[in-house]
């Protein structure tokens, strides 16, 4: 079992994938003039994250937002009030465009692009999770280089661990994010949308399990999905939830790469 700060039973990170427009165009470079689509990555920064930065300061959580690069452009207000409440910024890709779509080359530009435009708002950057929560042949070298110290993308295990070039990794997993119980196929229509009891039920029962063997229960949400009105109450009752159980270490996933052994 692994021993976090404070004899606590398990740890605790509430992150967000701000995605924002980036997501469609990144899928689809055609949405980029889709407004209607877009649209439903704007009403992140717009609605989403003010309401989010509010919840977290009533319930005195530092949140970790992994952020592409090019909505932290389009953007950057909303960025800058993330780290002036004090929460972590961490690298979500530039385009949002999966690292195995593209060539060593272009990957490192994307790795470059997004570094430099989260450091000129003022960013420290010590995490990354890719756009598509999976690696190339090089993505974990690119991590080591530009000075990483965490990845936050495969689900191997329930507990912090480190690559052998020593880059810890964060483990996430589909149980835990919203999108994967939200997020509505505006192609197709055969994607329903779950109600906020079957979700509460889902990550209460992950997070317990995930308690009594010591891990790490990182919740991936996302401004645009959990950001609607409904669904931040849900996320209020979560956070109530983790918070009441009293032997929680909750902290920002630069915090728990930093006592990983």
């Amino acid at each position: 079992m692994a021993e976090w700060p404070g004899g606590a039973a398990c740890a605790f990170v509430m992150s967000f994938d701000f995605d924002a427009e980036e997501v469609w165009i990144g899928e689809n470079p055609q949405n980029a003039f889709r407004p209607g689509v877009l649209s439903q990555g704007a009403y992140g920064p717009k609605v989403g994250v003010p309401l989010i930065l509010d919840l977290l300061d009533r319930h005195e959580i530092r949140g970790s937002f992994f952020v592409p690069g090019k909505d932290a452009e389009r953007h950057p207000d909303s960025v800058r009030s993330i780290i002036a409440a004090g929460h972590e910024v961490g690298h979500h890709g530039y385009t949002h465009t999966s690292v195995t779509d593209l060539d060593p080359a272009a990957e490192r530009e994307e790795m470059v692009r997004g570094l430099d435009v989260l450091r000129g708002l003022g960013a420290t950057v010590t995490g990354y999770r890719s756009p598509s929560w999976d690696f190339s042949p090089i993505t974990l070298d690119l991590v080591k280089e530009h000075g990483f110290t965490y990845s936050s993308n495969l689900m191997d295990d329930i507990r912090p661990y480190r690559h052998p070039n020593g880059i810890v990794e964060l483990p996430v997993h589909w149980i835990l994010d919203d999108a994967a119980h939200f997020w509505f196929d505006g192609a197709s229509w055969t994607k329903t949308i779950r109600s906020n009891d079957e979700v509460m039920s889902i990550w209460v029962d992950e997070f317990l399990g995930i308690k009594e063997l010591g891990g790490l229960v990182m919740l991936t949400t996302h401004p645009m999905i959990i950001g609607r009105p409904g669904r931040l109450r849900l996320l209020d009752r979560f956070l109530t939830f983790v918070r009441e159980q009293g032997d929680v270490w909750i902290a920002t996933a630069d915090d728990v790469a930093a006592v990983t052994p």
